[in-house]
C-alpha cells in the first residue's frame, strides 16, 4: 500500500508523514531529502553557482550520487546519506533550500530519483512525501493527500524550526524562499507541483500538529479498513 503526501514547501509534510508511517508500521521515504542531497552534492562539487547548474557536469556525476536512508537507532527516525556519509543536518540549511528547486527541476535528476523511489516501494507498505508522488511517482497510490498552508505561516514555521536547531535564520529571507520555491515547483516543465484530481486537500494553516495528525490517521485507517 502506498500513501502519497504532496504539497508546498515548509507545510510539515515530512513531520506528518514520519508520524503516520510510525503509527501504521509503514516505511517512510522523504523524497524531498533526496533532492536536497543531490543539491548538497552539487554545491560541494561546484556544479551549481549563483543559482545556475552545470547540467552537463551533473549528468556525468548522477550515476555516482547514491542517496539512501538509514535508521537512527537512537531517535527511531531515518536519516539521509550520500554514499556512507550522513548529511541529514547539512541538507536542511537555507543554502540548500535556496538551490534545491533549481536542481529538482532538471529532468534527468527527477528521472533518476523517481526510479530510486519506485524501487524503495517494491513489496513494501510506504508513506512517501514530496511534490509529485501522487501525480508522477505513484499515480495509482491508494491514498493521496495534498498539503498546503499560507506562505506566511510556512515561513514562520521554518524560521522557528531553524532557530530551535541553533541555526541562523531571517524571517523575510525565508518567506522569499518559500514564495520562490512555490513558483518554481509549480511552473517547472517536468512533474510540476499540483494537486492530483483524487487527492484529499489538507490546509493546515490554522491546525495544530496533533489535529492534523488525527485527521491524517483517520483517512489512513478508513482506507485500510475498507481495503
Amino acid at each position: 500500500m502506498v500513501i502519497a503526501i504532496d504539497g508546498h514547501s515548509s507545510c510539515g509534510k515530512s513531520t506528518m508523514a514520519k508520524t503516520l508511517a510510525r503509527q501504521l508500521g509503514f516505511i517512510y521515504v522523504d523524497t524531498g531529502a533526496m533532492y536536497r542531497a543531490v543539491t548538497l552534492y552539487c554545491m560541494r562539487n561546484g556544479i551549481i553557482t549563483d543559482g545556475q547548474a552545470d547540467t552537463q557536469k551533473l549528468s556525468s556525476a548522477m550515476p555516482d550520487i547514491k542517496v539512501s536512508f538509514k535508521l537512527n537507532t537512537q531517535t527511531g527516525l531515518p536519516e539521509t546519506y550520500i554514499d556512507n556519509e550522513c548529511v541529514e543536518t547539512e541538507i536542511r540549511t537555507m543554502q540548500v533550500s535556496n538551490n534545491v528547486s533549481v536542481i529538482a527541476a532538471i529532468p534527468f535528476v527527477r528521472e533518476a530519483m523517481v526510479a530510486q523511489q519506485r524501487l524503495m516501494a517494491e513489496g513494501n507498505n510506504i508513506v512517501m512525501d514530496g511534490r509529485d508522488i501522487g501525480t508522477t511517482v505513484f499515480p495509482h497510490a491508494e491514498l493521496k493527500i495534498f498539503v498546503t498552508a499560507r506562505a506566511e505561516v510556512r515561513a514562520q514555521r521554518r524560521y522557528d524550526e531553524l532557530k530551535a536547531k541553533g541555526m541562523q535564520a531571517d524571517y523575510q529571507d525565508i518567506l522569499k524562499n518559500v514564495q520562490e520555491r512555490d513558483y518554481i515547483d509549480s511552473h517547472r516543465e517536468v512533474s510540476p507541483l499540483r494537486q492530483a484530481p483524487d487527492a484529499l486537500l489538507l490546509d493546515n494553516s490554522d491546525m495544530t500538529i496533533p489535529q492534523q495528525q488525527q485527521w491524517l490517521l483517520q483517512q489512513a485507517e478508513k482506507l485500510i479498513h475498507n481495503s
